[in-house]
């Protein structure tokens, strides 16, 4: 299928209708916010978006709006909890460095959002997908085999790092990687152990590294954005998403 050049898409942006909606859900005794955007006619699978540091924000549901429109239900989960959407950077790091520290919380809320999604009539294969510390997030999720009926992963612009403790199985689902050449947060030596990492494991995996583009290359009306990258990193979501479901 043909698709519109990205800054074509931008360009349409304000002129589609909001699928979506908050969702208030509970994880034990702890209430979350997520946003869901059903795919308008029958779906073509869910898409399940993690958030960067600052919690689940505009960014997300527009990329959840984004993938309603193109036939994907959408389920943009909260890792930090209703309200709680930090600003300044200390913030961000210390709610970051919870789940850092917590890795079985981290993937817990993680699948809770997914069980979630489900519960509200969310298609049931499904592709996990993630911006920077999302997408650390997303490969948490690969690594721990835990998710069921997930056909594919996806970060951008994410940590790579597997901690020592951790590693891929053979039966781990497609993986698509997707970072700036001028990344000054995350090294391309982390890109290199992570290829190596997964041709040990024999999973199918595809890295594309776009040239000039620093970290948080995809954030929308911000100094870092690159509209190559983006345009060519969605392009590359969209195929494996063709792929996976």
């Amino acid at each position: 299928m043909t698709r519109a050049p990205m800054p074509l898409l931008l360009a349409a942006l304000p002129l589609l209708a909001e699928a979506g909606q908050p969702l208030d859900y509970r994880v034990g005794e702890e209430a979350f916010t997520g946003y869901f955007a059903p795919a308008p006619d029958e779906s073509r699978g869910t898409v399940l978006i993690v958030h960067d540091w600052d919690g689940l924000t505009d960014y997300e549901r527009r990329r959840a709006e984004m993938l309603a429109d193109q036939g994907y239900d959408a389920f943009a989960l909260d890792l930090y909890g209703r309200g709680n959407r930090p600003v300044e950077t200390a913030a961000k790091k210390a709610e970051t460095a919870r789940l850092y520290e917590d890795r079985e919380r981290m993937r817990a809320l993680t699948l809770a959002g997914l069980a979630e999604a489900r519960a509200r009539g969310a298609a049931l294969p499904t592709v996990v997908m993630g911006y920077c510390f999302g997408g650390a997030v997303v490969l948490e999720l690969a690594r721990s085999g835990e998710a069921r009926d997930v056909y594919g992963y996806a970060t951008f612009h994410g940590g790579l790092a597997t901690p020592e403790d951790q590693g891929y199985g053979p039966e781990t689902p497609p993986i698509l990687i997707a970072h700036g050449g001028a990344d000054a947060a995350i090294p391309m030596a982390d890109v290199a152990a992570l290829s190596r990492e997964l041709e040990a494991a024999g999973v199918a995996y595809e890295i594309e590294i776009y040239s000039g583009a620093p970290h948080a290359f995809t954030v929308f009306d911000s100094g870092r954005y690159q509209a190559r990258a983006d345009t060519k990193s969605w392009a590359a979501f969209q195929a494996l998403l063709d792929e996976a479901l």
